[in-house]
């Protein structure tokens, strides 16, 4: 399994048609224009051919910069990539080097005629660098990132970038960048070793001057695939990039990982197993949230594992999944730099039912915030066979908060003890864990005048729930569920809490897989 370390001219073209006039009353026909069909074609006729895994080897002077050097050629934003001085959205480009070793190239779409950018060192600020003397005018680009007036009116922010294999990542208002989306996954969660699929292409359509979205094409390649992409982005406060996707099949590909997300969990309030930081919570993202087929809610903490860990969540027409950062309280993380309060949270809603399948939630243990260990991504049921194709849409989107996206309450922290711990009155077994849970929102509220018309409703699928009880908690305006749980040494279970009032749940479904 591989581990991916985060923090990667317009020249006007007008093509003039060569059609014959046929009769002098009679205009040359407009050329033709290039769209999203036409990467589709190019993705077909790519899964045709022989995969091709060459990297050029870069220029002497590039190819050894480290992460600093790399970071330190700037592209100079004063250069109108994208219609005129003043448009809504500017385009900007990251040179290649570092990590980012693979060519890609960019277009620009300008009444459907495809205008590729050609490189030229004078691009670029190149900083404390000195830029080869000679560079290859198809060096080609790392990859880009778009510009929008995010937060200010009249102040450019960038809203997405695209760079490293099919990775992207993109703000909300006030955001700070944390974890990453992907357009395709291949393996990740399976126990071969993961393939990372990637943009080879891109063509970026120009908006008119005052456009509030844009639309980037992309060309998709691996040893296993093939895909044409189609991003609509619209930035706002809760910015959203619509996503249609038409993939080829090179070879039959038993876990095919769509809508695939990346993210950092080092520790939280319920994983605690690295110490070592006057931080007493570091994470992009704190939580799995699924929206399952059957309409119901359920929320999965994340953690930091000792070991490898995979979970599944099998499901039919799953509506929605993500990875969310629910806890936005700076105390928790005391970082004046990085700001773990302000990374978004990414959701995914399909555009139609993509079938049976679950969504898969791999934890990789790290010591290191730098290291994104956490990937979710939904998997079909059915393997895609080799001269197979398919066509699949989805809705992402930046969220700062989650609670619009169900009326239900939420679990916003997790807790584990030993039951000794708050004074259990009869002794406790060995082994017994303590889970606590706050939930909060919905319509709990109501409730907290009277709590014994809520029931804590407890399962694991391994040993046995000793004990519940239930505290009204008014720091967060709703209730504190414990759960006494007993599980054999050495056995794992998986422990699903949720509140109800007489049939109806309060709650969204919280769980946790347990292996003392």
């Amino acid at each position: 399994m591989l581990s991916m370390n985060r923090r990667a001219l317009l020249a006007g073209v007008v093509v003039a048609s060569g059609a014959r006039l046929i009769s002098s009353a009679m205009a040359q026909d407009p050329p033709p224009t290039f769209g999203f069909n036409d990467v589709v074609k190019r993705a077909r006729d790519l899964a045709a051919a022989p995969f091709d895994a060459t990297i050029p080897p870069l220029p002497e002077g590039i190819a050894g910069l480290d992460y600093d050097a790399w970071r330190d050629i700037r592209f100079k934003s004063d250069r109108p990539l994208l219609g005129a001085p003043g448009a809504s959205f500017h385009l900007e480009l990251f040179h290649l080097g570092h990590l980012y070793r693979r060519p890609v190239v960019i277009n620009v779409l300008r009444d459907g005629i495809p205008a590729p950018i050609p490189y030229t060192t004078s691009l670029f600020d190149w900083g404390r660098n000195k830029p080869p003397a000679e560079m290859p005018i198809n060096l080609g680009f790392a990859g880009f990132r778009l510009h929008y007036p995010l937060n200010a009116p009249h102040v450019m922010d960038e809203v997405i970038a695209f760079l490293g294999a099919s990775y992207f990542r993109f703000l909300g208002r006030g955001q700070r960048y944390g974890l990453s989306a992907r357009g395709l996954g291949i393996g990740a969660g399976a126990h071969a070793e993961e393939e990372f699929p990637f943009f080879r292409e891109f063509w970026i359509e120009t908006p008119d001057q005052t456009a509030e979205r844009i639309v980037v094409n992309a060309l998709l390649d691996s040893e296993s695939a093939t895909g044409a992409f189609r991003f609509e982005i619209t930035p706002g406060l809760e910015t959203s990039v619509d996503v249609s996707v038409t993939l080829f099949a090179r070879r039959a590909i038993p876990s095919l990982n769509m809508a695939p997300l990346s993210s950092m969990f080092l520790r939280g309030k319920n994983d605690h197993r690295i110490e070592d930081d006057f931080r007493s919570e570091l994470h992009d993202s704190d939580g799995l949230f699924i929206h399952t087929g059957a309409g119901e809610w359920i929320w999965r903490p994340l953690t930091n594992p000792a070991s490898p860990a995979v979970s599944t969540f099998v499901d039919n027409n799953m509506r929605g999944f993500g990875l969310l950062q629910r806890d936005r309280t700076f105390d928790h993380y005391q970082d004046l730099d990085l700001a773990y309060q302000l990374r978004p949270s990414y959701w995914i809603e399909p555009h139609e039912g993509w079938g049976e399948g679950g969504v898969v939630l791999l934890e990789l243990p790290t010591d290191n915030e730098s290291n994104d260990n956490i990937v979710a991504a939904w998997t079909p049921k059915d393997s895609f066979d080799v001269g197979r194709s398919m066509s699949y849409g989805y809705r992402i989107t930046a969220l700062t908060n989650d609670s619009r996206l169900t009326p239900s309450a939420r679990a916003i922290n997790t807790f584990r003890a030993e039951p000794k711990a708050l004074g259990a009155v009869e002794p406790p077994a060995p082994g017994a864990t303590r889970f606590l849970i706050d939930f909060s929102g919905g319509d709990l509220g109501y409730y907290l005048s009277d709590p014994s018309l809520v029931q804590v409703v407890a399962t694991t699928s391994a040993g046995r729930v000793l004990r519940t009880f239930l505290a009204s908690n008014p720091y967060v305006s709703g209730f504190r569920a414990g759960i006494d749980v007993e599980v054999e040494p050495g056995q794992a279970c998986d422990v699903r809490v949720f509140l109800r009032a007489a049939n109806r749940a309060l709650t969204e479904t919280w769980t946790l897989p347990w292996r003392p």
